[in-house]
């Protein structure tokens, strides 16, 4: 049981913080981008799927939203970062996984990129 003093924060629960996590949700339903996240994501994914569909070592495409993975039968984490890709930020988790989080205010545009350049990266380095 929490009792004065045993939890502080700084800027936790003070009124701008308030405003600005009530607007935040605000603006994310207001402008529809759970529902654009959805779109979006499965977009991509099949897109993934398409662009890498046959592709010796790729196991799985799968994700929620925007959060995407591609899974890899071999480790890939010196592929991360700035090794794979100038300008595109990845992740690898479990050691075999490529992991994707783009942003919610993604243009169908860096979408179709995204796609076309993963997908040419992750062919060329089966080679």
């Amino acid at each position: 049981m929490f009792k004065p003093g045993n939890h502080g924060s700084t800027f936790g629960g003070n009124p701008l913080a308030c405003v600005a996590a009530l607007t935040t949700i605000d603006v994310i339903e207001s402008d529809g981008l759970m529902e654009r996240a959805a779109s979006l994501g499965e977009s991509i994914r099949g897109g993934l799927r398409h662009a890498l569909a046959g592709v010796a070592g790729v196991v799985d495409i799968r994700g929620d939203g925007l959060m995407i993975g591609i899974e890899l039968d071999r480790p890939c984490g010196d592929r991360s970062g700035r090794h794979w890709l100038p300008g595109l930020l990845i992740n690898v988790t479990a050691d075999k996984v490529v992991r994707l989080l783009p942003p919610l205010v993604m243009s169908d545009a860096e979408a179709a990129e995204l796609v076309t350049l993963l997908g040419r990266l992750i062919k060329d380095s089966r080679a």
